[in-house]
């Protein structure tokens, strides 16, 4: 069964290789620190290594089974949609979508958790969720009617950063973090796919570049519905410790910690995958439904990803959460030399975005689309250095209580004038990759991370600790979009290359790409996207 939906086995052993790679150099520096300068209890020590070894399996479970159910499902639910033609329908069902998505999106239910100004929790939530649900709209009818994606971020940042004028300042952090959050491992495998659906219908040269932007706009949504919201509720001020990790006295109330934490993430991804999974297979049944085998592969797809999805946030929030925050107040409480948790925070930022479930699987979609035109390496270095400058500026902001602003603003305009010298491609994937590199990972170790050397710094949490989710998610625009200029120098320098970047991409994407079948010899050709509405099966002698 495992071969027939996967491949073969091997495909599970170079998953746990590569969630690995991912995890365990973030581990070994996390406990370098813990054996150094910023010492703690064994009982969290020991619920760490066990975290890492659960968020390893966990990573390999959740891309394997999104790679064979949450794509497929996305570009099927995309493609169907735009050949409806009716705009209301797609309309309806975009906005039910982003909306039923993100209020059960785990990322932002732990951002939640952390704001205890926002009373209750729900109004945040929602909010979050009708900006990505309004959003999601917009992202829709971009791609339908072709309109260029820059001039859309463009001008929804400018009305952010305007509302932000009139908002209490406490609010500023969180509406930008909410931004990074609503994009998690749930919703990104999901609405990416959405976006190579319904761009696959198109037959122009842009297919390819409109095929990403979803996150991206989906992404500024909550910005704005935060900042809204902070029009009409002002928020307490946080300057105090929100949580203080329990030492646990012996290895089985370790045990126990991890088991009576596993039926709430069981619940928790419960909330997340079946609404969608019930919005799927509805939707197939009255528009074009899919066969048995194609169904009975995205079902065995959705229990790995379920699997491995409760896996990861076990081992996040139970083993890596409390460690990121007591290894954050440690340094922060080292007096003068606090500021080396600057460098410290560059090089766990470096790595820890390699651990981050939705950047493999950004990674792996811009490669399928541009047929390798984007290899996965050149793009994962880029968000690397991206994100190991952002964490350091937000650990400089944690010390120091320095305004976000003076960096999100110049960040966005930078950002903003690359577009101008890249690739559409290169936009679109670079303010993908900001909302993707703010994740789980983010979300439940370094911004406990920057809590705990906020508190022991003895700033003010709402405006200097939050923010590092935002931090994330800005700099990766800057840092691909960078290599966006370097692609351009080296195509322009070869001189017989006429066509575009896009013009190269879009060639090999029409390639057909020929893919053996286990059953009748037959080879089954499908497009690059691997999207299962418009396969043809030809006999092969």
């Amino acid at each position: 069964m495992f071969r027939k939906i996967f491949g073969s086995k091997t495909v599970l052993k170079e998953k746990l290789i590569e969630s690995a790679k991912s995890v365990l150099p973030i581990s070994a520096i996390v406990l370098l620190l813990c054996f150094t300068i910023a010492p703690i209890e064994m009982s969290h020590f020991t619920s760490f290594i066990f975290g890492s070894f659960i968020l390893i399996l966990g990573i390999s479970l959740f891309t394997l089974g999104a790679e064979v159910s949450m794509t497929p499902m996305g570009e099927y639910v995309g493609a169907q949609m735009t050949r409806s033609k009716k705009i209301w329908l797609i309309v309806l069902l975009s906005f039910v979508v982003g909306f039923m998505i993100t209020m059960s999106e785990p990322d932002l239910q732990v951002l939640a958790t952390y704001v205890p100004s926002i009373n209750p929790s729900i109004l945040l939530i929602a909010s979050v969720a009708a900006g990505v649900g309004v959003f999601l709209v917009i992202a829709m009818l971009r791609i339908i009617f072709g309109i260029n994606l820059k001039w859309l971020l463009l001008g929804f940042y400018i009305i952010a950063f305007t509302l932000a004028l009139f908002v209490n300042p406490d609010f500023w952090s969180v509406a930008f973090d909410s931004g990074g959050v609503t994009t998690g491992p749930m919703t990104v495998p999901f609405i990416m796919a959405l976006g190579v659906g319904i761009s696959s219908i198109r037959s122009d040269n842009k297919e390819s570049s409109d095929s990403f932007g979803l996150v991206s706009l989906c992404s500024v949504g909550p910005i704005i519905s935060v900042l809204i919201l902070g029009l009409i509720y002002n928020p307490e001020s946080s300057s105090g410790a929100l949580f203080s990790p329990e030492s646990m006295e012996s290895s089985r109330e370790l045990g126990w910690n991890y088991l009576s934490s596993l039926p709430h993430y069981l619940l928790e991804v419960t909330k997340a995958v079946l609404p969608i999974v019930a919005f799927f297979f509805i939707y197939q049944a009255f528009t074009k439904p899919l066969g048995k085998k194609a169904l009975l592969k995205i079902a065995i797809g959705l229990v790995y990803t379920y699997v491995g999805l409760v896996l990861f946030l076990t081992g996040a929030n139970v083993g890596f959460m409390p460690v990121g925050y007591l290894i954050g107040a440690g340094l922060g409480s080292q007096g003068a030399l606090s500021f080396i948790v600057i460098p410290i925070g560059m090089i766990i930022g470096y790595f820890i975005v390699a651990a981050e479930p939705a950047v493999q699987v950004l990674q792996t979609q811009v490669e399928d689309v541009t047929s390798g035109a984007i290899p996965k390496r050149a793009l994962a270095f880029a968000l690397e250095i991206g994100v190991a400058i952002s964490v350091g500026i937000a650990m400089l902001r944690a010390l120091t209580g320095i305004s976000i602003m003076y960096f999100l603003i110049p960040g966005y305009i930078i950002a903003f004038i690359l577009t101008f010298f890249v690739p559409d491609i290169f936009t679109s994937i670079a303010f993908d990759s900001g909302g993707v590199a703010s994740g789980a990972m983010t979300s439940t170790f370094l911004l406990p991370f920057a809590i705990g050397v906020c508190t022991a710094s003895g700033n003010n949490i709402a405006t200097d600790a939050f923010g590092t989710v935002a931090m994330v998610a800005m700099t990766p625009l800057i840092a691909i979009q960078i290599l966006g200029v370097v692609y351009k120098i080296r195509i322009s320098r070869i001189k017989d290359a006429t066509p575009s970047l896009e013009e190269i991409i879009d060639m090999q994407a029409d390639a057909p790409v020929y893919e053996f079948s286990d059953e009748n010899d037959q080879i089954q050709i499908i497009s690059l996207s691997n999207t299962i509405v418009d396969d043809e099966i030809i006999d092969f002698d």
